[in-house]
């Protein structure tokens, strides 16, 4: 999982801007519709839905906001109906995007990726072109402050997980996908405070981006301000002089 760490860096402070821009409400209250219209609305039974409704949470989303969006999920609300769809392409270097999507039109949002990419210096390819190098795994992280590394590495394997990668402010823990719900149980059981708690794409080989780094981040970012994307997850991995150059930014 070499590579995802770093990445997660960047995510951390991606999602504090979103979170200012009022998209990340946008997206997971997108989330919670199609999770309750796929399994129902109680988060005990519709892992899915407990999955959403915790990153609302983590968001400091109103709880009228989350039930409304659930009662539109079931249909209990009228609303506009999405469609689940993932896309593929390339950036700079060869590397592999994946852009999660939900939209309520799809001739709309194919044509707003295919000039996002031809615009930044990538472009879109067929399904299945990238999508073989990425698992899908549990992920979420926990904040190192005050935690002893190979003690809660121990702590987060024994609780379930399948890899533990300590970065400079948070752990990264991954877990098989059935397990996810689990383990993150576990963990909260033992006191330990999760935050981005999520279903995730990880890249199983990465390639170095060091010389394209701008113009890669610039792509990825124009593409995850699309209204209608919801993740984006890429294959790249910076060395660490230019994760201090772009931490600085």
């Amino acid at each position: 999982m070499s590579g995802h760490n770093k990445w997660s860096t960047i995510k951390h402070k991606k999602a504090a801007t979103d979170a200012k821009r009022g998209k990340i409400y946008t997206r997971i209250v997108k989330e919670i519709i199609l999770a309750a219209k796929g399994g129902g609305g109680d988060p005990e039974t519709n892992p899915r839905l407990r999955t959403a409704i915790l990153a609302a949470k983590s968001a400091n989303m109103p709880r009228d906001n989350i039930e409304r969006a659930i009662k539109r999920g079931t249909g209990e609300i009228d609303g506009v109906s999405y469609e689940e769809i993932t896309y593929e392409g390339y950036g700079h270097n060869g590397v592999g995007i994946v852009v999660d999507v939900m939209t309520d039109n799809k001739n709309r949002t194919v044509a707003e990726l295919r000039h996002t990419f031809s615009k930044y210096g990538g472009n879109l390819a067929e399904s299945g072109a990238v999508s073989w190098n990425f698992d899908m795994k549990g992920f979420f992280n926990v904040p190192v402050t005050g935690l002893e590394e190979e003690e809660f590495m121990m702590q987060a394997l024994e609780a379930g997980a399948e890899d533990v990668e300590m970065g400079e402010e948070y752990f990264d823990v991954f877990t098989a996908p059935g397990d996810f719900h689990t383990v993150l149980g576990n963990m909260e059981a033992a006191g330990f405070p999760v935050e981005n708690a999520e279903l995730t794409r990880v890249p199983k080989t990465t390639v170095n981006a060091d010389d394209v780094a701008p113009k890669l981040l610039k792509l990825i970012d124009m593409l995850e301000d699309l209204d209608d994307v919801q993740k984006v997850y890429a294959n790249f991995e910076f060395s660490d002089e230019v994760m201090a150059e772009l931490n600085q930014e």
